[in-house]
C-alpha cells in the first residue's frame, strides 16, 4: 500500500495551490517538454467534479505529477460541482484536439453526454472516481467502494459492540462512489441484527451540509449511536453538530482518509475512514488515458484498494 506517502504528498501540495474561482473553468497545464517520458507530445484534458474538496485537490496533484513524469501536456479543469459546465468542458477538449480525457463525473447519469460527445470525436475517455452511466469509456479507475463500504459496516458494528441506532449520510444522488458505498454498507451490515438504520440522507459529500443534516437528525433520532458518512467532509460536518457526543456517546466512521479525516482519528472524535489513494487514482488514470490514446485496449476496470484507518494504525496513514 502506497497510501502514506501519498496522503501527505496531497496534503502539502493542497496547502500551496488553490482551488478554481467562479467562471465557466480554470484551467492549469503540466508540461514536461522535452522530458522524453512515455507520453511525450501526448495532449490530455482532464475535468474534474470539484476542486472544493481536498480529495480531489490529491487527486489532481497525482495526475499533475505522473503527466510531468510522462511528458504529457495535461490541462485540468473544474466543473465547479456542475454537470453542464463538465459536459462544456469536453466539448472544448474536443475542440483542442486532446488525444485522451479523464472524467471526473459530476454525476455519473449527467456525465454519460460528455463521455458520447468524445466518443463522437475518437477521442477515448478514461472515468476516473466515479464511473459513466448509459455509455461506453475506455476505462474506469476507481476504489472498490463496494468492499469499502463493507468495511465501514464491519468497523462501525465493532464500535458498537453490534448494537445501536445509526443513520447514513450520502452522498451526491446519482454518483457511483455514493451508490456504490452505500450498497457495500448495507450488504455489510445486514451480519449485524443488533443494530438498526434509522435513517439515510444525502448531504452531498459537503462539509456545511454534513452539519445540517446531522443536526436535522439529531432533533428526529436524539438517541442514535452511530453514524456512517459516505465521505470524510460529511463527518467531519456531522463532528461538528455532534459536538461532545462526536467519538463517545456517537461513534462515526466515514470514508476517503482525508489529511482532516486522519487528524479527526487522532483527535478521537472520527471513529474511523476507509482511506483511499486519490493521489493514485490520478496517476493511474493519465497512465491509462495515455495507452488509450496511443491506441492500445485497456481493461474496463481497475479498482484501487481501499484499507480502514483507524486509532490503532492511523500513524501508518498520516506519516510518510
Amino acid at each position: 500500500m502506497r497510501i502514506p506517502a501519498l496522503v501527505v504528498a496531497g496534503a502539502a501540495l493542497a496547502l500551496g495551490l488553490t482551488a478554481c474561482g467562479s467562471g465557466s473553468s480554470s484551467t492549469g497545464s503540466a508540461d514536461a517538454g522535452g522530458s522524453g517520458g512515455s507520453g511525450s507530445g501526448v495532449k490530455i484534458g482532464m475535468s474534474i467534479s470539484t476542486l472544493n474538496n481536498p480529495y480531489f485537490v490529491q487527486l489532481r496533484d497525482g495526475a499533475e505529477a505522473e503527466a510531468k513524469k510522462l511528458g504529457v501536456t495535461l490541462t485540468v479543469t473544474d466543473a465547479q460541482n456542475d454537470a453542464s459546465q463538465q459536459v462544456n468542458q469536453v466539448q472544448n477538449f474536443t475542440s483542442q484536439a486532446m488525444k485522451a480525457i479523464i472524467l471526473n463525473p459530476v454525476d455519473s447519469d449527467a456525465a454519460a453526454p460528455a463521455a458520447k460527445l468524445a466518443e463522437r470525436s475518437s477521442i477515448p475517455v478514461v472515468a476516473v472516481d466515479r464511473g459513466v452511466n448509459n455509455a461506453s469509456v475506455a476505462q474506469t479507475v476507481a476504489s472498490d467502494n463496494v468492499a469499502g463500504g463493507k468495511l465501514a459496516a464491519e468497523e462501525l458494528a465493532k464500535q458498537l459492540a453490534e448494537k445501536g441506532k445509526v443513520v447514513v449520510l450520502q452522498g451526491v444522488a446519482g454518483t457511483s462512489a455514493s451508490r456504490d458505498r452505500g450498497q457495500g454498507f448495507t450488504e455489510g451490515i445486514k451480519a449485524y441484527p443488533g443494530i438498526q438504520v434509522v435513517a439515510q440522507q444525502p448531504a452531498d459529500f459537503d462539509r456545511t451540509k454534513g452539519l445540517d443534516v446531522m443536526t436535522n437528525l439529531l432533533q428526529s433520532h436524539p438517541d442514535l449511536t452511530g453514524v456512517f458518512a459516505e465521505n470524510d467532509e460529511m463527518a467531519l460536518g456531522a463532528i461538528k453538530a455532534l459536538g461532545a457526543k462526536a467519538g463517545k456517546e456517537v461513534k462515526v466512521v466515514a470514508f476517503d482518509g482525508t489529511p482532516d479525516g486522519l487528524k479527526a482519528i487522532q483527535d478521537g472524535t472520527l471513529g474511523a475512514s476507509v482511506a483511499q489513494q486519490p493521489a493514485l487514482l490520478g496517476q493511474q488514470a493519465v497512465q491509462n488515458a495515455v495507452k488509450a490514446a496511443q491506441g492500445q485496449t485497456l481493461e474496463a476496470t481497475v479498482n484501487v484498494p481501499v484499507k480502514i484507518a483507524n486509532k490503532d494504525n492511523v500513524a501508518e496513514f498520516a506519516t510518510s
